[in-house]
């Protein structure tokens, strides 16, 4: 199966999809093979029958094939498929599936586990929609299908058209191989803490490559798999702000496992608290009545940020040092004394020193080694802060 663009989908009620794919790919001048990952008989010949796939699920082809409830057959050959992903992806160039909302979870719970830069696309019903559960932290590339997958059609024939062409556009012509040698480490950023990362990059590009993540949730999810994937040699992970979201209940979360790949890696940890005074939320209107009477800033029409209370800043000190409890590796949290985002300032909208306070004290309480949290007398975005993250996050990797 080396050299072969994956063509994926459930071939039992999309395989005049599936083999329309194929022949592009094919008359472009590649290889393809179908994989099914239906749970009734095909309606076309397929290269990787849904037995020898469902076969990959932990419990056995029996539980994901014969059974009545749908749900829990489209749940294992989800798992299934992953778990076939995972055993043959160095076998698979390219990947491209379509699907409804079935056919959506099973291919994308497989596309996940395939590394990054390997040419994924996913055509669905599904993609002008929530896509979250769907992509998670990886690189899939949906495209609508704008009209349902039920047989081809004039405007289908053009969406999945395009579909391969992007795809064999990809394979044809992959990104040059990277020259840079220097070890790559992650940086978490936020719009408030924007300078602070900047001048971080600044003073640590010369001898790392600097990878740097969006903290909304699955930015840190996206960090920390490369730390456990062993990609990254280290984290400056200033934006914590997913850790708010968590506790509190705001839409860029992270997962509860924030952290634990510090724990289980040992590497080299430099954090801050930086944008935990706040939590984020949609458009005003989709604020939880919960809520009401809290302290907002808007910050765009469609982005709502609400101010963390002292109460809900103990609970993330407590957290957060707990995590960090459970780390042997080096690790430094820096504490930035005069405010931990660009709205935490002292005419800012969210300056509340007695907040700030609150999280200070309570990762001082809760820190087995308070050695490892370190005040110091700027704001976040201060170029003395930023000196002081990157000269430690050196000493670190130096030890």
């Amino acid at each position: 199966m080396s050299g072969m663009i994956h063509v994926v989908g459930t071939a039992d009620t999309k395989g005049e999809e599936l083999a329309y794919l194929r022949d592009l790919i094919v008359a472009g001048g590649s290889a393809a093979r179908i994989v099914d990952l239906g749970t009734r008989e095909p309606t076309i010949p397929v290269d990787v029958a849904a037995e020898d796939v469902a076969g990959c699920h932990p419990d056995g082809a029996s539980t994901v094939l014969g059974g009545d409830d749908r749900g829990t057959a489209v749940a294992g050959m989800g798992a299934a498929f992953a778990e076939w992903c995972r055993r043959h992806g160095d076998q698979v160039t390219a990947m491209i599936a379509v699907g409804g909302g079935g056919g959506t979870s099973i291919a994308c719970a497989g596309m996940k586990e395939l590394p990054y830069g390997l040419p994924k696309i996913m055509v669905s019903t599904l993609a002008s929609g929530d896509t979250a559960p769907y992509v998670g932290t990886s690189d899939i590339v949906m495209v609508p299908s704008v009209t349902d997958i039920a047989g081809l059609n004039r405007l289908s024939r053009v969406i999945l058209s395009n579909a391969a062409q992007a795809l064999l556009g990809a394979v044809r012509n992959p990104a040059p191989e990277a020259t840079n040698d220097k070890p790559a480490i992650g940086l978490t950023m936020f719009g408030v803490t924007t300078p602070c990362l900047t001048a971080i990059g600044e003073h640590l590009r010369d001898r790392y490559d600097c990878l740097v993540f969006h903290a909304t949730g699955t930015g840190g999810r996206a960090m920390e798999r490369l730390l456990g994937q062993g990609v990254l040699s280290g984290l400056v992970d200033i934006t914590t702000t997913e850790i708010a979201d968590l506790l509190v209940g705001g839409v860029l979360a992270a997962g509860p496992d924030r952290l634990d790949v510090v724990a289980r890696s040992g590497a080299p940890w430099v954090g801050s608290v930086g944008a935990l005074d706040m939590v984020n939320f949609w458009a005003p209107e989709t604020v939880p009545s919960a809520f009401e009477g809290r302290q907002f800033y808007h910050h765009n029409p469609n982005v709502t940020l609400m101010r963390t209370t002292p109460d809900e800043n103990t609970e993330i000190g407590r957290w957060v040092g707990q995590k960090l409890n459970a780390c042997e590796g080096p690790v430094r949290l820096l504490f930035p004394e005069k405010g931990i985002s660009a709205l935490d300032t002292e005419d800012g909208d969210f300056w509340d020193p007695e907040a700030d306070a609150a999280l200070f004290d309570a990762l001082t309480e809760t820190l087995n080694d308070t050695s490892r949290l370190v005040p110091l007398p700027h704001h976040i975005n201060d170029d003395a802060f930023a000196k002081a993250a990157a000269a430690t996050f050196l000493e670190l990797m130096d030890d």
